[in-house]
């Protein structure tokens, strides 16, 4: 699976941004919105974003795999301004040994999640310790073919990925239910845009509305130089989530090769339940029933 850039830092938008004074679609209690206008940023400009790689921007939850020492955590003290634990994100600026906020006020950062943590369970859903693996969605060999299967942590280690699932941002890709949740974890950048709009506003606002493909929460174009730029359906005041997706469109694989990967799962464990349902394909995502 081909490596793209890694979200280390707010990701900006591909357009210069306006604040309007109207309720925000995506935000309650939000007074107003940030749309986009149709002027390219001179910093995606800059990262040559005509040239870049266009992916689906996925609804989930930033992840950053790494190697970290054990630990664990103090109720009393790590829940406040920055816990010992806290990583950097990389891109973050230092001023005197102190991190320095990004031109939005922002210190984007990563703080360990520990096996047994409650506050994290859905990110330990998607992660045997033990086995050192991860539960990862992916495009399979075929064409047109999704694929979930265990993936080796060493094979995205200092990767960033997306969780997504049942108990994530409402579940917009309608994945597992109370009984049965469901989490994955996709690689950034894992679903390149065969047929991406031109870099118009009007071009991409077609796009979003009138095909399949346009079906996402957003755009990530991933530039040569590891730059990233996304654009938001919001930021052209378009909903999401939407009642169907792109990634629900497309027919999924389990690939569980229990051979290779020599190892008796917990019975209530997620790796245990697709281990389960090696082999087998389902039309849609949202289809997988661990049930049945």
């Amino acid at each position: 699976m081909r490596r793209r850039g890694a979200v280390q830092r707010k990701v900006p938008c591909l357009f210069v941004t306006e604040v309007k004074d109207e309720p925000s679609a995506k935000r309650e209690r939000q007074p107003f919105k940030v749309l986009a206008t149709d002027t390219i940023t001179g910093k995606a400009l800059e990262a040559d974003v005509h040239n870049a790689v266009a992916t689906e921007k996925m609804d989930g939850t930033c992840c950053y795999v790494t190697t970290f020492k054990e630990f664990v955590w103090n109720i009393e003290e790590d829940f406040k301004p920055v816990p010992d634990t806290w990583i950097p994100a990389k891109d973050i600026e230092f001023s005197n040994g102190n991190p320095l906020p990004d031109e939005n006020g922002h210190m984007p950062g990563w703080v360990p999640v520990e096996k047994n943590s409650k506050q994290y369970c859905w990110h330990s859903s998607v992660v045997n310790y033990e086995a050192g693996m991860a539960l990862v969605l992916k495009h399979h060999a075929d064409p047109g073919l999704l694929e979930i299967t265990p993936m080796p942590l060493s094979e995205i280690l200092e990767q960033t990925l997306e969780l997504i699932g049942t108990n994530i941002n409402a579940n917009p890709y309608g994945l597992g239910n109370k009984k049965h949740p469901v989490h994955l974890l996709v690689p950034h950048g894992a679903f390149e845009i065969k047929n991406p709009p031109a870099l118009k506003q009007n071009d991409i606002l077609s796009w979003f509305e009138s095909c399949m493909e346009g079906k996402v929460e957003g755009i990530v174009w991933h530039c040569h130089d590891g730059c990233l730029i996304k654009l938001h359906r919001h930021h052209l005041g378009l909903p999401w989530p939407l009642p169907e997706t792109y990634l629900n469109s497309q027919p999924v694989v389990i690939s569980f090769n229990r051979t290779k990967y020599d190892y008796d799962f917990e019975p209530k464990s997620l790796f245990h339940h697709f281990s389960v349902l090696d082999g087998q394909k389902f039309d849609r995502l949202k289809d997988i029933n661990f049930d049945a």
